[in-house]
């Protein structure tokens, strides 16, 4: 998997910026979206889904990880925002119905998502996120023809 974007990000709001960018990206695919937030904990991987949540209008954005997925929809989007850091084992995703927010117009974030392997779709984007305080390096590798549609749009 080959590094195809490479970012520094020098503050939050950086990351914030950065964030929104990619949802108004996926605003404009019509199939499912799935991206893959990899990285170390604290590393801003739900800062990013946050931003990219709220992006869509949505103000009260809470963390999955005690819940395994938390779903936000309206009359024009719906994202489904995983955190599978507390999965038991990646059958859990099965219970949940994991393959009915890979319908057309869904988008799937996904933190952790080495844990729900098996059960969860292939990435049409990975951004793998470093760094510490308040700067981050981002390294986008996209996977899919729906990733490099994506990976066009942000740079």
């Amino acid at each position: 998997m080959a590094i195809i974007l490479k970012l520094n990000l020098n503050s939050e709001s950086e990351t914030k910026i950065f964030a929104q960018k990619l949802a108004k990206c996926c605003a404009s695919i019509n199939n499912s979206v799935v991206i893959y937030l990899d990285g170390d904990l604290g590393a801003g991987k739900t800062t990013m889904a946050r931003s990219f949540i709220q992006y869509f209008g949505f103000d009260k954005v809470k963390s999955p990880t005690y819940s395994l997925v938390e779903s936000y929809q309206n009359t024009s989007i719906n994202i489904h925002h995983f955190d599978c850091y507390r999965l038991s084992d990646p059958e859990e995703l099965e219970y949940i119905g994991i393959r009915e927010y890979l319908q057309p117009g869904h988008i799937q974030l996904i933190e952790w998502a080495e844990l729900g392997k098996g059960m969860i779709s292939t990435a049409d984007m990975v951004i793998k996120i470093s760094g510490n305080n308040n700067t981050r390096e981002i390294n986008i590798t996209s996977e899919s023809p729906t990733g490099k549609q994506l990976l066009q749009c942000i740079n």
